[in-house]
C-alpha cells in the first residue's frame, strides 16, 4: 500500500517518495484549452488547489540544474491521465518560466507585518531565479533591477536597525510598497528576456490576505497594494502567457481585480474544471477499494460527499484521505469531522449569533435535511459579508459550508436551491447552534427560577424555562440530553445547593437532584421527559411523576439523612414545558 500523504502540497513529492496520488493531471490539458489568460479557480479550503497548482509549475516549468541544463520533468507524469492528450498538450511541458507566489503567509495581525512576508514571498521567488543577477540577456540596468529587488529583505533588515521612531518606519514603508508593486511584472519581463518565452504565473491562496485584513481592521490598505500588484502583472503584461489564481472566494472585480477584462472565473457553479479539485465518487470508491475499505463507502459517503461543482458531485478529498489514513491506524475508528478542524468556522458562528427568528427558523430546516433558497451572487467583498442575510448565504455557499441541490432564473437574477452538504458540516452548524444557546444560558439572570424553585411555583417555573427556548434553535427538539442539559445549566448555581446529574438514589437516578448543604433544607428532585407531539405532554409529565413514584427517588435521599425532598417532573416539547408538583397518592 502506498502512504497516504497527509499534508504533503508539492507535487513531485508524492512521485519521488511514491505517496497515494488521485490523478488531477488533466488539469493541464483544461487549462490549455478551456482556461482565459487569466483563471480565477474558487474552491472550499483543503480541496487541493495547492497541489493542483505545483503540479501546473511541475509540467510547464522549463527548469534548469546547477550547471544550467534544462531538467526533463517527463518522468513526473509517467502513467498520468496527461500523457493519453496528444502532442499538442505534451509539447507544452517544460516550456514555460513560471512565477509561484503564495499568499497564505500574510496572515497577519498588522498591515506591515502582512506586508513584510507577502514582499518576503516575491523576494523568495526573485531567490528562485537567482540565475537572472548574471544573464547575459539582460542588461546592467535589467540586472541592477533584479539585484535591487532580490536584495530587498537584507536591505530592509538593515535599514530598519536605524529606525528612530514609528514615522520613519512608516514612511521607509511606503517606500518599499512603491518598490514591490510591479515587481511580479518586472520579473516576469526578466524572465522573458532571458528564456525568450512568456512567462506563467501561479498565485495560490489570493484571498487569504484579504479575509484576515477584513477581521483585523486595514483591508483597505492590504487591497490597494494587491490591485496594484495584480494589475501590473495581469492586466496589462506582454510578458503573461497566462496566470492561474486560486483562492476560496470571488472578490468582486472592484476590489482587486478592476478593469481586467481578460479574467475567467471558475466557481462552484460553473460547468469547466468541475472535476479538477476534490475527489469524485468514483476517485473515492477506488481508494477505499485500494485499501480494503469498500465496506465503509456509506459512512464515507454521509460524512464526506455531498458538494456538486457544475453539475459533478464530489467529495471533500481532506477529509476523505484523513478518514482512510485514521482507519489504517485504528481499524473501525469512528468518522471525524477533519476538514471543520482545519477551517475558519467564523462565518458560521457570526450567522448563528446575527440569527433572528426567520434565519432560526431557517437553520431549524437545513439541520433537519431541508433546503432554502436563496438569490445568488458571486461578487463578494469581505467588507460587505454581514450587510445582509443574502451576503452571508454566499459566502457559506461558495466557501463549503453549503451545496447547490438546483437553481432558477427569475428576470435578472439566479436563485439557488441549497442544503447542507453532509454530516460533517452539520456538525458545524450543530456545535454553533449549541455554544450559541449555552451562552444565553450562561448569561440568563437565574435569580426568579431559583425563587420559584423554593417556593414550588411550577407556572413561573414552566414560564421562566419556556421564555429562553423561545429564543433557542428547534434543532435537538428531540433529544433529551439537550433538556437534560439545558435543565441542568439552569440550575448550577442554586445559592446554597450542589447539583448534581444522574446519581443514584432509591432504585433509580433522577436527572436533575439539588443537594442542600443547610440540613434544615429541603432537597430537590426534577424528572424530564420529552414529547414530540403538544398533545402528548400531559402523558410525559405523568409518566414523569410515575417514575419518581416506582423507583423510589424521595425514599433514597431520605434515607441519605435529608430532612425533606420537593419533587418536579417536566416535559419539553419543542420550544415548551410543562411542570407539575408531585405528591404522594
Amino acid at each position: 500500500m502506498k502512504k497516504i500523504g497527509i499534508g504533503y502540497e508539492n507535487y513531485k513529492d508524492f512521485i519521488d517518495q511514491s505517496l497515494y496520488y488521485v490523478d488531477k493531471t488533466l488539469l493541464v490539458r483544461d487549462i490549455l484549452e478551456k482556461g482565459g489568460q487569466v483563471t480565477l479557480l474558487t474552491r472550499p479550503r483543503r480541496f487541493g488547489k495547492t497541489l493542483g497548482l505545483s503540479m501546473l509549475r511541475t509540467f510547464f516549468e522549463m527548469e534548469t540544474d546547477a550547471d544550467g541544463n534544462i531538467k526533463d520533468n517527463a518522468r513526473y507524469f509517467s502513467g498520468m491521465k496527461i500523457m493519453a492528450c496528444g502532442k499538442d498538450v505534451l509539447s507544452k511541458m517544460g516550456k514555460y518560466p513560471v512565477i509561484k507566489l503564495s499568499l497564505k503567509g500574510t496572515k497577519q495581525p498588522d498591515f506591515a507585518t502582512a506586508f513584510l512576508m507577502l514582499k518576503k514571498e516575491i523576494i523568495d521567488e526573485y531567490s528562485r531565479h537567482s540565475y537572472l543577477k548574471d544573464s547575459i540577456r539582460l542588461d546592467e540596468k535589467e540586472k541592477a533591477r533584479f539585484r535591487e529587488l532580490w536584495m530587498g529583505e537584507i536591505e530592509w533588515s538593515e535599514r530598519a536597525k536605524k529606525f528612530t521612531g514609528r514615522d520613519e518606519r512608516e514612511n521607509a514603508l511606503r517606500e518599499e510598497y512603491g518598490k514591490y508593486a510591479a515587481s511580479l511584472k518586472e520579473l516576469s519581463h526578466f524572465l522573458k528576456k532571458h528564456h525568450g518565452t512568456n512567462a506563467i504565473i501561479l498565485i495560490d491562496e489570493y484571498d487569504v490576505p484579504l479575509e484576515n485584513t477584513w477581521q483585523c481592521r486595514f483591508y483597505d490598505e492590504m487591497v490597494s497594494f494587491i490591485r496594484s500588484l495584480f494589475e501590473s502583472a495581469l492586466k496589462t503584461n506582454d510578458a503573461l502567457e497566462f496566470a492561474v489564481i486560486t483562492g476560496c472566494l470571488r472578490i468582486s472585480r472592484e476590489s482587486i481585480f478592476t478593469g481586467m477584462n481578460n479574467l475567467n472565473v471558475i466557481s462552484v457553479r460553473s460547468g469547466n474544471f468541475s472535476e479538477a479539485f476534490g475527489f469524485t465518487e468514483s476517485e473515492t470508491m477506488q481508494m477505499l477499494s485500494d485499501y480494503d475499505m469498500m465496506d465503509r463507502a456509506d459512512e464515507v459517503k454521509g460524512w464526506y460527499d455531498g458538494y456538486l461543482f457544475g453539475k459533478q458531485e464530489i467529495y471533500n478529498p481532506w477529509s476523505v484521505i484523513n478518514y482512510v489514513y485514521r482507519q489504517l491506524d485504528t481499524p473501525g475508528a469512528f468518522p471525524e469531522p477533519y476538514w471543520s478542524n482545519t477551517s475558519s468556522n467564523s462565518i458560521v458562528k457570526e450567522l448563528v449569533l446575527r440569527a433572528d427568528e426567520n434565519i432560526r427558523e431557517e437553520l431549524d430546516t437545513l439541520i433537519q435535511g431541508g433546503t432554502i433558497e436563496k438569490r445568488i451572487h458571486e461578487d463578494i467583498t469581505y467588507s460587505d459579508v454581514y450587510e445582509s442575510e443574502d451576503n452571508i448565504w454566499n459566502f457559506l455557499f461558495f466557501t463549503g459550508y453549503m451545496k447547490k441541490v438546483s437553481e432558477r432564473q427569475e428576470g435578472k437574477y439566479i436563485y439557488v436551491t441549497m442544503k447542507i452538504p453532509n454530516l460533517e458540516i452539520a456538525g458545524i452548524y450543530e456545535t454553533q447552534i449549541r455554544s450559541w444557546f449555552d451562552k444565553i444560558v450562561e448569561d440568563a439572570d437565574r435569580r426568579d427560577l431559583y425563587a420559584a424553585v423554593a417556593r414550588k411555583d411550577t407556572d413561573t417555573i414552566e414560564n421562566i424555562l419556556t421564555d429562553l427556548l423561545e429564543r433557542s434553535i428547534s434543532t435537538f427538539d428531540s433529544e433529551e440530553s439537550f433538556y437534560h442539559g439545558y435543565l441542568l445549566s439552569m440550575l448550577t448555581g442554586f445559592p446554597s445547593y450542589g447539583t448534581q446529574s444522574n446519581r443514584e438514589e432509591g432504585s433509580g437516578r433522577p436527572d436533575v437532584v439539588l443537594y442542600p448543604r443547610k440540613p434544615r433544607d429541603p432537597a430537590y428532585i426534577f424528572e424530564i421527559k420529552v414529547r414530540k407531539k403538544y398533545n402528548r405532554m400531559k402523558d410525559g409529565l405523568a409518566e414523569a411523576f410515575e417514575q419518581i413514584e416506582t423507583r423510589r427517588y424521595e425514599d433514597g435521599i431520605l434515607d441519605d439523612g435529608y430532612v425533606g425532598v420537593v419533587s418536579f417532573g417536566i416535559c419539553f416539547c419543542k420550544k415548551s414545558c410543562i411542570v407539575g408538583l408531585y405528591s404522594h397518592s
